[in-house]
């Protein structure tokens, strides 16, 4: 089987298992399902991190641990504290994260690997819940941007693309791919804004661009932490994707984002 057929294939599996459990899992299990998947993507970043395998694993448990234990704690107010996961990941994927990839650091040290994997990670699941809770379809419509995004990006780098975008990052990365990525954004922001009574052209397409900007901002950051590691792929769970963390690098970034600018508008405007 080609790369792609792997690709494609994996891409539908997971989608098999996601798309019902985003609609008909009950609360429960859905907050189980997604910290599994934190947990084995926090997992993925300690090895990345060099962390020693007992280290890495209760990395991993501590991550899980919060994932299923905070939503359910007594004296938690949980809209702050989502909204401070919320404003800590705007500052790093606005901040941090640009300086980061721009001045090419490497980022060495177990603390610091293991802060910026909470700061990476946890706004993610965060932002998976409460936009869950927001509605199964806003989840749903918010996620086909990164992965059209990314599908478009990979298969029109790989037709046409010949302008390297981050040559020292991600080599495999090109300008055409992200002009590709933008131009499906574009029709599919326009299908939405169609399809839903009130949501303006203009708004749908802002947040569309705005989300890829991040989405590439993502996939860069990953592709760095693993160019500093010395590893092609985050894992090898996932046939043609890779790992966990490879799958929802672009998620990490434009996730959080779009939770954040949900729950300003809905709490704080």
């Amino acid at each position: 089987m080609s790369p792609v057929a792997r690709r494609v294939l994996t891409a539908i599996v997971l989608l098999a298992v996601f798309v019902p459990a985003l609609f008909w899992a009950p609360p429960l299990v859905w907050e189980v399902l997604v910290a599994v998947v934190l947990v084995v993507a926090a997992h993925e970043w300690a090895v990345l991190s060099g962390f020693a395998p007992p280290t890495a694993g209760l990395y991993a448990g501590l991550m899980g641990g919060i994932a299923l234990v905070l939503p359910h704690a007594p004296g938690i107010a949980q809209m702050p504290f989502t909204a401070g996961l919320f404003a800590m990941a705007a500052f790093f994927w606005v901040v941090v994260a640009p300086l980061w990839l721009s001045r090419r650091w490497r980022g060495f040290g177990h603390f610091l690997r293991a802060m910026v994997g909470v700061m990476v990670l946890l706004p993610t699941w965060a932002a998976l819940l409460y936009l869950r809770e927001r509605g199964a379809w806003i989840l749903l419509a918010l996620l086909a941007v990164v992965w059209i995004a990314d599908t478009a990006a990979f298969f029109a780098g790989r037709s046409f693309g010949q302008r390297k975008l981050a040559p020292g990052i991600s080599p495999g990365k090109t300008w055409e791919g992200v002009y590709g990525a933008m131009f499906a954004l574009v029709l599919y922001a326009s299908a939405v804004s169609a399809a839903v009574v009130g949501l303006r052209i203009v708004g749908a397409l802002v947040m569309a661009l705005a989300l890829l900007y991040f989405s590439v901002l993502g996939d860069l950051f990953e592709s760095w932490i693993k160019r500093v590691a010395g590893r092609k792929d985050s894992g090898t769970l996932l046939p043609g994707h890779g790992g966990v963390l490879d799958r929802i690098d672009a998620l990490t970034a434009a996730l959080p984002i779009a939770a954040g600018i949900l729950l300003w508008a809905e709490h704080f405007r």
